[in-house]
């Protein structure tokens, strides 16, 4: 099994639901978004999917949650935008365009922080 793994950035406000302390309150983070594809076998040049390809579409799902509060986004709309959603979120995306390039995704990593991060994967 083959994986690349590519690493962007992206910046937003949300405020949580029912946690408790400051974070229902609204906040922002720069959240650091890893996402993970895998595939058994090479392409015919011997890469597992050009880098380029990967990073042109996940700016393009991150466009659309970049610098927004997310509680105010259709896409979370009665969902907690927690970091576990939103990783969830970005998978679905990413799965959905990156099956043209012969690759599955595998998983998506959000950092909310240097020191705490959540994982979502099938």
């Amino acid at each position: 099994m083959f994986e690349v793994t590519i690493i962007k950035s992206f910046s937003a406000a949300h405020l949580l639901a029912d946690i408790g302390g400051k974070c229902e309150e609204l906040h922002g983070h720069n959240f650091k978004v890893e996402i993970t594809v895998a595939a058994e076998k090479l392409n015919d040049i011997g890469i597992l999917v050009d880098f380029r390809f990967l990073k042109k579409v996940l700016e393009e799902i991150l466009e659309d949650i970049d610098h927004k509060h997310l509680n105010n986004l259709t896409a979370f709309s009665g969902v907690n935008p927690t970091a576990e959603n939103i990783a969830k979120y970005i998978f679905e995306k990413m799965d959905s365009r990156i099956k043209t390039a012969g690759v599955n995704m595998t998983r998506v990593k959000i950092w909310e922080s240097d020191n705490a991060a959540v994982t979502y994967s099938l």
